[in-house]
């Protein structure tokens, strides 16, 4: 971010939230990002494939981002709750201890769905529930009567996240 954007971008009281996630050819990918109540502003996408990442390394990034923005504006840093992250909170509050970090409640919610799901009533459930999901996605002709009958579309089980075989439940 240069200075012609900081100074046209409302930063105080802001939210700097990292996404890391591997693409399909194997990278390590983390996006940086900083919401205000003005917005969310896009700060950078980092391939760390040929880095290790541990906690100092996610610590640099966001101390870094922090310094660009400023340490006045800055409120708090959210992360997903990998324990590398626990580490890199750890390093940013001893440095400055103002800032709250913070794990994703949305991360935190689908962790607790998957350990749910790994009962066993549970996981035969959804698993009956993904294998008819797949048996009527498979036949065009009993899925135009289902959604004739119902009159909407399944929500489909996802890989990413847990939550989409709870609502794959729901919706049948």
């Amino acid at each position: 971010m240069d200075s012609r954007d900081k100074d046209s971008w409302k930063l105080t009281g802001c939210t700097i939230m990292t996404d890391a996630w591997t693409d399909k050819r194997g990278r390590g990918v983390m996006n940086l990002v900083v919401h205000s109540a003005y917005g969310v502003c896009f700060l950078g996408s980092v391939d760390y494939s040929s880095e290790r990442k541990d906690g100092k390394y996610i610590f640099e990034l966001v101390d870094k981002c922090i310094d660009d923005i400023g340490e006045r504006n800055v409120v708090q840093v959210v992360t997903d709750n990998a324990k590398v992250n626990e580490k890199a909170s750890t390093l940013l509050k001893a440095k400055r201890p103002s800032i709250f970090w913070n794990g994703c409640a949305a991360h935190c919610i689908d962790l607790m769905l998957e350990d749910i799901g790994k009962l066993p009533l549970v996981d035969q459930t959804i698993t009956k529930a993904k294998s008819l999901t797949v048996f009527l996605y498979a036949h065009t002709r009993l899925l135009d009567l289902m959604r004739k009958f119902i009159g909407k579309d399944l929500v489909r089980s996802g890989i990413t996240r847990f939550a989409t075989a709870y609502l794959n439940l729901k919706s049948l």
